[in-house]
């Protein structure tokens, strides 16, 4: 028999390319997670640079309201000139009406009118129209001691006077003044009231033809009644029966009948312009038909002794 085989033993390399086996390799350490080495990082920068972060940081905060602000806030309107013509028109066309001429200037002079009775007996009775303009006028308190214009036809028409404030308030009245060549009256009253509001008076010097013009009266008794209208001419004189009987007057188409005489003539202000005294009607029935007179406020007060400029 032949001699028995002998068992190799396994040999190994010493090489280190050989590769070692993974029997005898070291375990590698375990890997560091990057949030932990940004965060070690950062806070050696912070330690080392502690101004820097802080403007960093600001800057940072303030490019984000900037961003923050842009973002919130809507973008500006590009308006054209129609745009801004439709706003303007659609704001006028809803704002209230302005007051008219008259209503202003009314509101100014109304504590200053007073009705004037000449008659005081028709009370209670009927109203006699042929004798209207007689028995029943207008005037304008032009101090507060209770002086009053009006038309010396009305005042001089009775022996007894009425006067009747805005308030209700009465009192008799007494002729004080008079001049006939303007048919004006200058009366007082005897008992006035605790309150009174004197006209404001105003010169006519700058008078146009086409300035707006208001008269307050009482026509036909019916009143405080309002009238507007324009001057119509000036320096006119008044003629009846062929014989001129007032001249230097304001010609004004503001609407006057028998009552109004002696009311005040006012511009857009409420300033007395003059004394409402007359009406121009070509046929024998006495009421407007387009023309009245008034007599300049310096002429009514120059001839009762008062300048009021």
């Amino acid at each position: 028999m032949g001699e028995p085989r002998m068992k190799k033993q396994p040999l190994y390399s010493r090489s280190v390319r050989a590769g070692l086996s993974y029997t005898t390799r070291q375990p590698l350490p375990p890997e560091e997670p990057i949030r932990q080495i940004v965060w070690r990082w950062w806070k050696g920068f912070e330690s080392r640079h502690p101004k820097k972060v802080q403007f960093g940081f600001s800057s940072l905060f303030a490019v984000l309201a900037v961003v923050a602000y842009a973002w919130i806030t809507p973008e500006p309107q590009h308006l054209t000139q129609r745009d801004i013509n439709n706003a303007v028109t659609y704001t006028l066309d809803r704002r209230p009406p302005a007051p008219s001429v008259a209503s202003v200037a009314y509101d100014v002079i109304r504590r200053s009118v007073v009705r004037v009775d000449g008659d005081v007996q028709h009370e209670g009775r009927p109203l006699d129209i042929a004798r209207i303009d007689e028995t029943i006028g207008t005037g304008v308190l032009i101090d507060d001691q209770g002086t009053i214009l009006t038309n010396l036809h009305v005042a001089a028409a009775a022996e007894h006077l009425t006067v009747t404030f805005w308030d209700g308030h009465k009192s008799p009245a007494v002729i004080v003044g008079a001049q006939a060549q303007d048919d004006l009256a200058v009366i007082r009253v005897m008992e006035p009231p605790e309150e009174m509001f004197p006209a404001t008076l105003t010169s006519t010097r700058g008078l146009q033809l086409g300035d707006e013009v208001v008269a307050v009266g009482f026509p036909f008794g019916i009143g405080p009644s309002v009238s507007s209208g324009v001057v119509s001419g000036l320096r006119r004189d008044y003629v009846q029966d062929g014989e001129v009987k007032l001249r230097n007057l304001i010609q004004f188409d503001a609407a006057a009948n028998p009552g109004n005489s002696g009311g005040p003539l006012i511009n857009r202000d409420g300033e007395v312009l003059g004394i409402v005294t007359a009406i121009l009607n070509p046929t024998s029935d006495r009421f407007f038909v387009g023309i009245g007179f008034a007599v300049p406020i310096e002429n009514a007060m120059g001839g009762v002794g008062m300048n009021p400029f």
